[in-house]
């Protein structure tokens, strides 16, 4: 129920996703803590205030919990066994549901309970040694891709294996439990960020997602992609959803195959960064939603407001240096461009420090998606670590 004192919202991890978590949940009027291993993390100058400490310490959970109304998680490094504990010692909602971060934790567990509700996935299988990746290559060909089972993100934990050559370097390169999935020759990864509230679902329209080296570049919107595919898109994300327990935000990436088939390639239970240009592109951003969705209130609407491109802003250097970023005055200075900083001190190679967003014309000829994301390109080009 929405009142005139609106909840506290911890959250478990403060960084760029913290952060404008805590931009939108403001003019809510809902404050938020959050909880980082990182002192003066990205989300400490806007959220309430911040208790130091790991994604799975415990103790720093419990008081976390202790000064909450509701609980969510902004990574997946949360411990989902202790968020699971705090909820009925302290009877503390946390949304997602800790079981569904469990669950998306394990890639393979992910995998698995996706085919059992007839939802597409990629062919997969686990790996537990060389022979296994062998035999995966003899089944499914070459090239595929070997993934770490748990904490891998941004790419990381990811090793494609082009041929049997490449077997003893990529179980070198990854670590812990691995599984390998089938590759799928896609003409688009595509993702849908999808909304569960308290009695209703929603989806933002589609976005097609551009990738380098296993890291999001850019987000098109909507989805260069027949309106055929974004329809069936939507409807998968929508299935997904009916797997998935909790309220919140969760971003599903896809993949757009042969003859427009859709499979699932991975779900974050949390904003995402294929979410981003819902800030300035979008009726209700994905972070106001999130916010929305976990405490309970009727969620916003997902309309666009016009086309829209989303560009990362990535660490373009090649050792860690004090973060000093040129060329800012340029996008503030173009029209219909917004600059969204995290405020990381220190930048590293392909780190995410920040995004630019350009949304097209309210009024007039719309541009071309194919326009916005050439100009998106060009501005973010001239963003550039000093």
């Amino acid at each position: 129920m929405v009142t005139a004192s609106p909840p506290t919202l911890g959250v478990v991890g403060g960084g760029q996703l913290g952060r404008m978590l805590a931009e939108s949940a403001s003019p809510l009027g809902v404050e938020l803590l959050v909880l980082d291993p990182t002192p003066d993390c990205p989300a400490s100058p806007v959220a309430r205030d911040q208790i130091v400490g790991d994604f799975d310490d415990e103790d720093a959970i419990r008081k976390l919990a202790e000064r909450a109304d509701v609980l969510t998680f902004e990574i997946e490094l949360a411990d989902s066994n202790v968020l699971e504990a705090v909820e009925a010692e302290y009877d503390v909602p946390v949304h997602p549901d800790p079981g569904t971060l469990r669950m998306i934790q394990d890639k393979l567990v992910q995998k698995r309970t996706l085919k059992e509700q007839g939802i597409p996935v990629p062919d997969f299988r686990p790996v537990d040694d060389r022979d296994d990746l062998l035999s995966a290559g003899e089944e499914f060909g070459y090239p595929m891709m070997l993934k770490a089972r748990k904490g891998g993100y941004d790419g990381r934990g990811n090793v494609p294996v082009e041929s049997t050559e490449d077997v003893d370097a990529a179980l070198d390169e990854v670590s812990g439990e691995l599984m390998v999935e089938k590759f799928v020759p896609f003409e688009r990864e595509l993702s849908v960020i999808a909304v569960k509230g308290d009695d209703e679902i929603t989806t933002f329209p589609v976005g097609e997602n551009v990738h380098e080296d296993e890291i999001l570049r850019e987000t098109v919107v909507p989805a260069r992609a027949p309106e055929s595919v974004r329809e069936r898109a939507e409807e998968v994300a929508r299935d997904v959803l009916s797997v998935l327990s909790g309220r919140g935000v969760y971003g599903i990436e896809l993949f757009e195959g042969e003859n427009g088939a859709i499979s699932v390639n991975e779900i974050a239970p949390r904003p995402h960064n294929s979410g981003h240009y819902t800030i300035e592109g979008a009726l209700t951003s994905q972070f106001e939603q999130h916010v929305r969705g976990v405490l309970g209130y009727p969620l916003g609407a997902t309309d666009l407001r016009s086309p829209v491109v989303m560009s990362n802003v990535l660490g373009d250097v090649v050792d860690s240096q004090p973060a000093d970023l040129s060329g800012v005055g340029e996008v503030l200075s173009t029209h219909g461009a917004s600059f969204h900083w995290y405020g990381k001190r220190e930048v590293r190679p392909l780190r995410k420090m920040g995004h630019v967003t350009l949304v097209g014309e309210e009024s007039g000829t719309e541009p071309s998606t194919a326009d916005l994301l050439t100009d998106a390109r060009s501005l973010t080009d001239q963003l550039t670590f000093q």
